[in-house]
C-alpha cells in the first residue's frame, strides 16, 4: 500500500510539473515566429558588442546606454568583462558609441549596469542613476555626467533591504525614483521554481532618503517602468504576464492602476516618445529562445508603439520586428527626433531613421 501511496504521489507530482511546463512555454511565446518589420533605414551601431539593455536620451539628443549586463539566465557574450555606460549623440549625421569613463573610487571592476533614468536639476546638471548588480546584488548608482569631458563622476551607492532584484527605475528627483522588482527569489533554482509556478510576488517600490515603501504588487515579473510626459501615470511592463500596467500616482507616492493593457509579446523597458507622448516598448516575441539560447535560432526582437495610451482602445502597432538574423533580445526602444534606438539585453543597438 505504500508503496502504491508513493507511486500515485510521484505520477501526480510529475503530472503538475508537466503541466507547468506546458504553461511556461505558452506564457513565453514558445511556438511563435516572427514576421520581419522594418520601418526604413537602419544599421546596427559600430562598437557595442555586448549589449544595451536600457538606453535614455536627453532632450539634447544625448543617449545613455547600459552595457554588458550578467543576468541569470540570460546569454552573455563578454561573461567576464565588466559593464559600460555609453554615449550617442543623436545630432550627428553617422551616430558613434563612445564609452563613458568612471571616475576613481567607484568599483567599475564589478560593475554590471541594468535600467537606468537620468534627471535634470534646475542647474541643468544632468545626473544618471543606474541599477547595478554588483555580485548579483542590487544596488542604485548615482553618477553626475560631465558633458565636457566625456565622463561620469560617482556620486553615491544606494542600498536597501527592499532593493533586491531590482530591474528598472524612472527618477522623479533628487533622490527619489520608483524602481521595479523582477523576481522574488534571488537563488536561480528558487527563480525559475518562481517562473514554474507563476507566482505573482513582485513589486514597484518608491524610494525616497525620507520614505521606502512598496507602492504596487501583485506582478508576475515588473520590469520597464517610466513616466507619462505630464508626470501623472505610471507605465508598468509585467514581462511574464505580457502587459503594461497604467497607474496613476497618488500625492502620497502610492501607484493606483487605471488599465492594464494586454499584449502578445513580452514586454521588457518602456520609453515615452517625447513628441506624442506614445509609449515604445522593447519586446521579446519567444522568450525561451532567450531561456535556452541557441545561435542558430537566436532569439527574435520587436519594437511595439502603443498610441492613447489612456483611451478606451489604445493603438498598437510593430515598428520593427526581426526573426534574430539582425537583432537579437531586443530590450528597449528609444525615439528622439524621428531616430530610434533598439537596444538588447546581450546583442547589438540598431539605429533608425523613421
Amino acid at each position: 500500500m505504500g508503496r502504491l501511496v508513493a507511486l500515485s504521489l510521484l505520477g501526480i507530482s510529475l503530472a503538475l510539473l508537466g503541466e507547468r511546463f506546458l504553461a511556461l512555454r505558452r506564457r513565453m511565446n514558445a511556438s511563435r515566429e516572427v514576421e520581419p518589420v522594418e520601418p526604413g533605414n537602419c544599421h546596427l551601431i559600430e562598437g557595442i558588442e555586448t549589449g544595451s539593455e536600457d538606453i535614455d536620451i536627453l532632450p539634447s539628443g544625448l543617449a545613455f546606454i547600459s552595457s554588458g549586463l550578467k543576468y541569470p539566465g540570460m546569454p552573455s557574450f563578454a561573461p567576464d568583462e565588466p559593464g559600460k555606460i555609453f554615449l550617442i549623440d543623436l545630432n550627428e549625421q553617422n551616430p558613434r558609441a563612445q564609452t563613458l569613463k568612471i571616475s576613481d573610487g567607484f568599483d567599475k571592476a564589478s560593475f554590471n549596469p541594468h535600467g537606468i533614468s537620468t534627471f535634470i536639476d534646475k542647474d541643468h546638471i544632468v545626473y544618471l542613476y543606474v541599477v547595478n548588480h554588483p555580485h548579483m546584488k542590487s544596488t542604485v548608482e548615482i553618477f553626475k555626467f560631465e558633458e565636457q569631458q566625456r565622463s561620469l563622476v560617482h556620486l553615491k551607492t544606494i542600498k536597501h533591504k527592499l532593493l533586491k532584484s531590482v530591474n528598472d527605475i524612472v527618477v522623479l528627483g533628487p533622490e527619489q525614483f520608483y524602481a521595479t522588482r523582477d523576481h522574488y527569489f534571488t537563488n536561480f533554482f528558487l527563480l525559475l521554481l518562481e517562473m514554474l509556478l507563476d507566482l505573482h510576488w513582485t513589486y514597484v517600490l518608491f524610494y525616497s532618503p525620507q520614505e521606502v515603501k512598496v507602492v504596487a504588487q501583485g506582478f508576475s515579473s515588473a520590469n520597464g517602468i517610466t513616466i507619462s510626459l505630464d508626470n501623472k501615470y505610471i507605465y508598468v511592463a509585467d514581462v511574464a504576464a505580457k502587459n503594461i500596467h497604467v497607474m496613476k500616482r497618488d500625492d502620497n507616492w502610492d501607484l493606483t492602476q487605471q488599465k492594464v493593457i494586454q499584449l502578445d509579446t513580452l514586454v521588457d523597458n518602456l520609453t515615452v516618445d517625447p513628441a506624442t507622448g506614445d509609449v515604445l516598448a522593447g519586446c521579446h516575441p519567444n522568450a525561451m529562445k532567450l531561456l535556452i539560447y541557441n545561435p542558430e535560432d537566436p532569439p527574435g526582437s520587436e519594437v511595439l508603439r502603443i498610441q492613447n495610451v489612456l483611451s478606451k482602445n489604445p493603438g498598437v502597432s510593430t515598428v520593427y520586428a526581426n526573426n534574430g538574423s539582425v537583432l537579437q533580445g531586443s530590450s528597449v526602444a528609444s525615439v528622439y527626433h524621428g531616430k530610434l534606438l533598439i537596444g538588447t539585453i546581450f546583442h547589438r543597438v540598431l539605429y533608425c531613421e523613421l
